[in-house]
Protein backbone atom coordinates (compact mmCIF):
# COMPACT_ATOMS: atom_id res chain seq x y z
CA UNK A 1 0.00 0.00 0.00
CA UNK A 2 1.29 3.14 -1.29
CA UNK A 3 0.57 6.77 -2.24
CA UNK A 4 2.57 9.92 -3.17
CA UNK A 5 3.25 12.79 -0.96
CA UNK A 6 0.51 14.82 -1.60
CA UNK A 7 -1.91 11.98 -1.88
CA UNK A 8 -3.35 12.11 -5.23
CA UNK A 9 -2.54 8.66 -6.32
CA UNK A 10 -2.44 5.57 -3.89
CA UNK A 11 -1.65 1.72 -5.05
CA UNK A 12 -1.02 -1.73 -3.53
CA UNK A 13 2.71 -2.75 -4.24
CA UNK A 14 2.93 -5.07 -5.92
CA UNK A 15 -0.45 -5.00 -7.80
CA UNK A 16 0.14 -8.36 -9.07
CA UNK A 17 2.32 -11.07 -7.38
CA UNK A 18 2.11 -15.10 -7.56
CA UNK A 19 2.79 -17.29 -4.50
CA UNK A 20 2.29 -20.66 -4.05
CA UNK A 21 -0.65 -22.57 -2.35
CA UNK A 22 -0.18 -22.38 1.18
CA UNK A 23 1.76 -19.18 1.06
CA UNK A 24 1.34 -15.83 3.90
CA UNK A 25 0.81 -12.54 1.88
CA UNK A 26 1.62 -9.85 4.37
CA UNK A 27 -0.27 -6.08 3.50
CA UNK A 28 1.99 -2.58 5.04
CA UNK A 29 0.60 0.04 5.07
CA UNK A 30 3.65 2.53 3.44
CA UNK A 31 1.79 5.06 2.57
CA UNK A 32 2.10 8.21 5.56
CA UNK A 33 -0.89 9.70 4.37
CA UNK A 34 -3.80 7.21 4.31
CA UNK A 35 -5.23 4.96 6.00
CA UNK A 36 -6.06 1.75 3.36
CA UNK A 37 -7.78 -1.62 3.70
CA UNK A 38 -6.85 -4.63 2.03
CA UNK A 39 -10.15 -6.29 1.32
CA UNK A 40 -11.82 -9.69 -0.82
CA UNK A 41 -13.99 -9.15 -3.30
CA UNK A 42 -16.63 -11.68 -2.00
CA UNK A 43 -20.59 -11.62 -0.60
CA UNK A 44 -19.54 -12.35 2.88
CA UNK A 45 -17.41 -9.24 2.82
CA UNK A 46 -19.38 -6.20 2.16
CA UNK A 47 -21.98 -8.05 -0.23
CA UNK A 48 -19.59 -7.98 -3.15
CA UNK A 49 -19.31 -10.34 -6.09
CA UNK A 50 -17.02 -12.99 -5.38
CA UNK A 51 -13.60 -12.59 -6.99
CA UNK A 52 -11.71 -15.07 -5.22
CA UNK A 53 -11.81 -19.08 -5.13
CA UNK A 54 -15.02 -20.70 -4.03
CA UNK A 55 -13.03 -22.58 -1.64
CA UNK A 56 -10.89 -20.26 -0.62
CA UNK A 57 -11.98 -17.99 3.05
CA UNK A 58 -12.87 -14.26 2.14
CA UNK A 59 -10.64 -11.94 4.08
CA UNK A 60 -11.08 -7.87 5.48
CA UNK A 61 -7.92 -6.00 6.66
CA UNK A 62 -10.06 -3.44 8.38
CA UNK A 63 -8.24 -0.02 8.40
CA UNK A 64 -4.71 -0.24 8.77
CA UNK A 65 -3.16 3.16 9.55
CA UNK A 66 0.91 4.08 8.29
CA UNK A 67 2.76 1.07 9.54
CA UNK A 68 0.69 -1.03 9.98
CA UNK A 69 0.32 -4.61 8.47
CA UNK A 70 -1.90 -7.47 7.78
CA UNK A 71 -1.65 -10.83 6.57
CA UNK A 72 -2.92 -13.90 5.15
CA UNK A 73 -2.72 -17.09 4.10
CA UNK A 74 -4.15 -18.30 0.78
CA UNK A 75 -4.58 -22.01 0.48
CA UNK A 76 -6.77 -22.25 -2.62
CA UNK A 77 -5.23 -22.11 -5.80
CA UNK A 78 -6.73 -19.68 -8.31
CA UNK A 79 -7.00 -16.23 -8.20
CA UNK A 80 -7.93 -13.88 -5.75
CA UNK A 81 -8.71 -9.77 -6.28
CA UNK A 82 -9.13 -7.40 -3.63
CA UNK A 83 -9.59 -3.56 -2.82
CA UNK A 84 -8.83 -1.00 -0.72
CA UNK A 85 -12.18 0.40 0.43
CA UNK A 86 -11.98 3.90 0.65
CA UNK A 87 -9.92 4.30 -2.62
CA UNK A 88 -11.24 1.43 -4.94
CA UNK A 89 -12.73 4.54 -7.16
CA UNK A 90 -9.60 5.44 -7.58
CA UNK A 91 -9.06 2.06 -8.83
CA UNK A 92 -6.99 0.69 -5.65
CA UNK A 93 -6.89 -3.01 -6.30
CA UNK A 94 -4.74 -5.77 -6.60
CA UNK A 95 -4.54 -9.76 -8.11
CA UNK A 96 -2.51 -12.76 -6.42
CA UNK A 97 -2.18 -15.72 -8.32
CA UNK A 98 -2.03 -18.82 -6.19
CA UNK A 99 -0.70 -21.93 -7.88
CA UNK A 100 -1.16 -22.31 -11.45
CA UNK A 101 -4.04 -23.63 -13.90
CA UNK A 102 -4.05 -27.43 -13.77
CA UNK A 103 -3.81 -27.50 -10.40
CA UNK A 104 -6.45 -28.80 -8.28
CA UNK A 105 -9.13 -26.52 -7.72
CA UNK A 106 -7.73 -24.17 -9.62
CA UNK A 107 -10.47 -21.38 -10.12
CA UNK A 108 -9.55 -18.63 -12.95
CA UNK A 109 -10.40 -14.58 -12.77
CA UNK A 110 -13.93 -13.80 -12.12
CA UNK A 111 -16.18 -13.34 -15.40
CA UNK A 112 -18.18 -10.23 -13.56
CA UNK A 113 -18.03 -7.02 -15.18
CA UNK A 114 -21.20 -5.73 -13.36
CA UNK A 115 -19.86 -5.33 -9.76
CA UNK A 116 -16.83 -2.89 -10.83
CA UNK A 117 -16.25 -0.10 -12.49
CA UNK A 118 -14.42 -0.37 -16.07
CA UNK A 119 -11.37 1.71 -14.10
CA UNK A 120 -11.12 -1.37 -11.51
CA UNK A 121 -11.27 -4.25 -14.50
CA UNK A 122 -8.19 -1.95 -16.55
CA UNK A 123 -6.36 -1.89 -13.42
CA UNK A 124 -5.93 -5.60 -12.33
CA UNK A 125 -3.15 -7.17 -14.37
CA UNK A 126 -3.22 -10.59 -16.28
CA UNK A 127 -3.00 -13.75 -14.53
CA UNK A 128 -0.51 -14.66 -17.73
CA UNK A 129 1.13 -11.72 -17.00
CA UNK A 130 1.80 -12.31 -13.47
CA UNK A 131 2.54 -15.88 -14.18
CA UNK A 132 5.00 -14.76 -16.70
CA UNK A 133 6.78 -12.13 -13.99
CA UNK A 134 6.19 -13.10 -10.65
CA UNK A 135 4.93 -10.16 -9.56
CA UNK A 136 3.60 -6.90 -11.05
CA UNK A 137 4.57 -2.88 -9.84
CA UNK A 138 2.39 0.60 -10.34
CA UNK A 139 5.05 1.22 -12.83
CA UNK A 140 4.77 -1.59 -15.26
CA UNK A 141 0.73 -0.45 -15.51
CA UNK A 142 0.69 0.04 -19.31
Amino acid sequence: MKGTARGERIWFAPRGLAVAPGSTVRFVNRDPGNSHTATAYHPEVYGRTRRIPAAAAPWDSDFLLPDESFEVTLTAPGVYDYYCIPHEMAAMVGRIVVGAPGDAGWEGPSADAEDVSPEVLAALPGVEEILANGRIEEEDRA
